[in-house]
C-alpha cells in the first residue's frame, strides 16, 4: 500500500524567455514576417562612417528607429491566435479517462452546473459510454424542482438546509418520520437538496391535509410503505444500497428510534447482512452493530490501525460494494493504458496492481488503502497534486491513474529503481532514511517477479 511520501518537490527547470516567446508564433506568422522583408539585393548599399564618432552616431539612430514603442504592443493574445473555446453540445458521450471536471473546462461550462443538470454527486462514478447533458431545454427545469419546499403552505415549522445535510439527518434531527418530511414537502428518496433550501419539519394545524395527495405520484414503493407503517417490530437484514433513513421510512417509524434501538448514531455506518431490530414489538434481540463482523478489519498483519481509519476504510468498502466496478480483467487493460498514457512501463505497473489487490477494484484495506492501486487518501491527495486535478480513489480510471502517478514520481525522485518500487511499499522517505526493511525486500522481489510475468 502507498504510505506517506517526502512533501519536497524538486525544481522546475526555468525555460529561455526568448524561445517561449518565439515558440508561442504560428509558422504562418513567421513566414509572413519573413515575406514583409524586403529582399537583401534589393537593400541600398550602406555607406561605411568614416569616424568612429559617425559610426557610434550611425549605430544609435539605427537602435532608436529599431525599437518599437510600447503603447504599439499588444497586452492580450491577439482573437486569431486564441483557441476556440468548443461550443457545448446537448448532449455528450462519456470516454475512457474523462472526468465531470474535465468535461465541464473543455467546453467552458462550470463542474456544479454540469452535476446539477444531471443529478449527478461530486462523487457519483461515470463510465465510458455513459450519456450526460452540458445543455437543453429539458433538463433546465429538474434544477429548481425542490422548490415548492422553499414555500410551504399551512404553516408548521421549517429548517434551512446547511451544506452537508441529509433529508434523514434533519429528519432525526426535529424527532419527525422520514415519511412524514417526504410528505410535507413533496420529496421523495431520489430528491435532491441544496444549502438555502427550506424544508418543512412541522405540519402544524391544517399543512398534512392538503400535503396528503403529494405523495400519490411518488414510486409505488415508497408510498405504499409510508401509508401503510408495519410498526410490529422485529429485526430486519441490511442489504446493498439501504440506509438508516430508508430503512426507518420503510418500517414506518422515526430514524431516531431506529437509531436509539440499536445503539447508533448518525454516523455509524452499515453493512450488507447486519441485522437491525425494528422498534415497535417484542421480537427476539438483533445482533447488536457493533458486534456484527465489519467489512475491513482492524488489523493487518499484526499491525493494529486507529479506529477512525478502520471507521474510513469499511465506510469506502461499503460504497465499492454497492458500486458497479469493473472486472480485475477490465482493470487490467485500465492500468495498462494509465501506464502507456503516463509514459511509465506497462509491465511495471501492471505487477503494482497486481501485486496489491490482484486487480481487484474493491479492495481496501485497514490502513484506507483504497481500490486497484491500494492508495491512502493522503497519497492520493499527492496524485492529485502530480497531475493537476482532483482524483476520486473510488473511481477506477482516477485509481489507476493515482496510483502511476505515484509509480512515475517515486521513479523520477528515487536513487535507483528498487528504492522508487520500495518506496511505494514502505514510504520515499522511510527507505531513505532507514533503508528497506525485510518485508520491503521481499516486496521489491516480488513486483520485479510480477514485472516479468506481464513483461
Amino acid at each position: 500500500m502507498t504510505m506517506s511520501r517526502s512533501p519536497h518537490r524538486p525544481p522546475k527547470p526555468s525555460l529561455p524567455m526568448l524561445a517561449a516567446t518565439t515558440a508561442a508564433l504560428p509558422a504562418v506568422v513567421l513566414s509572413s514576417l519573413a515575406v514583409a522583408e524586403p529582399a537583401a539585393a534589393e537593400k541600398p548599399a550602406r555607406a561605411i562612417p568614416a569616424t568612429l564618432a559617425a559610426a557610434m552616431e550611425a549605430q544609435a539612430a539605427m537602435a532608436k528607429g529599431a525599437v518599437i514603442p510600447a503603447s504599439s504592443v499588444s497586452t492580450a493574445i491577439p482573437m486569431a491566435f486564441r483557441p476556440a473555446q468548443p461550443s457545448a453540445p446537448a448532449e455528450y458521450t462519456i470516454v475512457r479517462g474523462d472526468t465531470i471536471s474535465a468535461i465541464a473546462g473543455r467546453f467552458g461550462l462550470k463542474t456544479a452546473d454540469v452535476l446539477k443538470l444531471n443529478n449527478l454527486q461530486a462523487n457519483t462514478i461515470i463510465y465510458p459510454g455513459q450519456k450526460i447533458k452540458l445543455s437543453g431545454d429539458g433538463a433546465a427545469p429538474a434544477a429548481p424542482a425542490p422548490a415548492p419546499a422553499a414555500a410551504p403552505a399551512g404553516g408548521g415549522a421549517t429548517y434551512t438546509v446547511k451544506s452537508g445535510d441529509t433529508l434523514g439527518a434533519i429528519a432525526a434531527r426535529h424527532n419527525v418520520s422520514l415519511a412524514d418530511v417526504f410528505s410535507w414537502n413533496n420529496l421523495n428518496m431520489r430528491s435532491i437538496i441544496y444549502p438555502g433550501q427550506k424544508i418543512k419539519v412541522g405540519g402544524g394545524g391544517s399543512a398534512p391535509a392538503p400535503a396528503a395527495p403529494a405523495p400519490a405520484p411518488a414510486p409505488a414503493a415508497l408510498a405504499n410503505t409510508s401509508v401503510t407503517p408495519a410498526p410490529s417490530g422485529g429485526s430486519y437484514t441490511v442489504k446493498a444500497g439501504d440506509t438508516l433513513s430508508g430503512i426507518a421510512s420503510r418500517h414506518g417509524v422515526k430514524l431516531s428510534e431506529l437509531l436509539t434501538a440499536n445503539r447508533m448514531s448518525m454516523t455509524t455506518v452499515i453493512y450488507p447482512g447486519n441485522k437491525l431490530a425494528i422498534p415497535g414489538g417484542s421480537g427476539a434481540a438483533p445482533q447488536p452493530a457493533a458486534s456484527v463482523t465489519p467489512l475491513v478489519p482492524s488489523s493487518f498483519l499484526g499491525f493494529s490501525y486507529p479506529a477512525a481509519v478502520v471507521s474510513s476504510a469499511n465506510e469506502n468498502k461499503a460504497l465499492l460494494n454497492a458500486s458497479p466496478v469493473p472486472s480485475r480483467a477490465e482493470m487490467r487493460n485500465i492500468v495498462a493504458d494509465a501506464a502507456r498514457r503516463m509514459g511509465v512501463d506497462p509491465a511495471l505497473a501492471l505487477a503494482f496492481a497486481h501485486q496489491e489487490s490482484g486487480f481487484d477494484q474493491r479492495a481496501v484495506s485497514p490502513a484506507n488503502a483504497i481500490g486497484t492501486m491500494q492508495v491512502i487518501p493522503s497519497s492520493g491527495q499527492w496524485a492529485s497534486d502530480l497531475v493537476g486535478r482532483k482524483l476520486n480513489l473510488l473511481d477506477p480510471y482516477d485509481n489507476a491513474t493515482a496510483g502511476v502517478a505515484i509509480i512515475r514520481q517515486l521513479l523520477a525522485t528515487s536513487k535507483n529503481e528498487d528504492n522508487a518500487i520500495a518506496g511505494y511499499y514502505q514510504g520515499q522517505y522511510s527507505v531513505s532514511k532507514y533503508g528497506m526493511y525485510e518485508d520491503t525486500k521481499a516486496y521489491v522481489a516480488a513486483i520485479k517477479a510480477h514485472r516479468k510475468n506481464f513483461g
